[in-house]
């Protein structure tokens, strides 16, 4: 047996693996269903509430003509209740699966999950630690929109601390020349000194600036995350966070014509519903195009990449 193919973290990719799925993600796009995985299965394992990831996983499954196994709330309906330890668990769906697509509340679960499963498994968020898929789809929004990832100039706002979607796109863009990254944050949200220092060693700039408008004015994207209530300790310290930065119509008319605002989504008020007719308005095409990245992914992690 060879060993399965596991897709846990943003680190572990290179730049003509990213090229190459992207080209057979725009391929997906153009055919939207094939019948490559006809007898194949998908266990969908998630621990905590997911609406996009979980539901273009498994619709990309069925678009490539498999099966799916999953349950609404891992947490509560599996066998986590009764206390099974996640090594089990992964185990026993190794044997039911073909691939397993986990989210999990613990930072380095998907790592931990990966030594146990002998299928190929797809880390769909480890709690404030990575959410390398969202990267990939959220990367492939960025070269869809520009023609080149070199050079751009990005926006990470609101919650860099627990943000693991920006803490796994900062990685990838840093693999990239001339990129640029400026982080707008709360005080108590700032990215943490693991991302910064991992950005100075590629040589990728990096600054923090609190004036979001000034930033609009200078970026080629940005990219908007919600403060995340559920991984806040302290109350006092979310109500101090929450709201602190929110783009309106006005703000967004501070940015130039061809940049575009994204977010990971669900969104809550940092982006007011009047942006949405706004062209620059890129997240429901990012969420979208998370299904055609997602079927590339299954594909390759399935060694069926025809």
């Amino acid at each position: 047996m060879t060993e399965p193919r596991h897709i846990i973290e943003s680190q572990q990719f290179d730049r003509p693996f990213i090229a190459a799925l992207f080209d057979k993600a725009a391929e997906l796009a153009e055919r939207e269903r094939t019948g490559d995985l006809h007898g194949y299965t998908l266990a969908s394992l998630f621990y905590e509430p997911s609406t996009r990831t979980r539901f273009s996983f498994e619709a990309a499954m069925y678009r490539l003509g498999g099966n799916v196994i999953t349950t609404e709330n891992a947490r509560e309906f599996s066998s986590f209740a009764k206390g099974e330890s996640l090594e089990d668990t992964i185990r026993v769906l190794s044997g039911y699966a073909d691939v397993i697509v986990m989210r999990h509340s613990e930072i380095g679960a998907a790592k931990r999950a990966a030594e146990f499963a002998t299928v190929p498994l797809l880390n769909a968020g480890d709690g404030a630690g990575q959410h390398p898929t969202q990267a990939l789809l959220d990367l492939f929004t960025l070269h869809q929109h520009f023609d080149r990832l070199e050079g751009l100039h990005v926006a990470l706002v609101g919650d860099l601390r627990y943000g693991r979607t920006v803490r796994s796109l900062a990685y990838l863009l840093a693999k990239y020349p001339g990129v640029r990254l400026t982080f707008v944050a709360p005080a108590v949200c700032q990215m943490h000194g693991d991302i910064k220092e991992y950005l100075a060693r590629q040589d990728v700039k990096w600054r923090e600036d609190g004036d979001l408008n000034a930033v609009l004015r200078e970026v080629d994207c940005v990219y908007m995350t919600r403060i995340q209530k559920e991984r806040f300790l302290d109350t006092h310290e979310y109500e101090r966070a929450y709201n602190s930065y929110r783009l309106t119509p006005e703000n967004v008319a501070l940015m130039r014509t061809d940049a575009i605002v994204m977010h990971p989504l669900p969104r809550l008020g940092e982006i007011d519903p009047a942006v949405d007719d706004d062209p620059r308005a890129a997240y429901f095409q990012q969420a979208r195009n998370g299904l055609w990245v997602r079927m590339a992914l299954i594909l390759y992690v399935l060694n069926v990449w025809g």
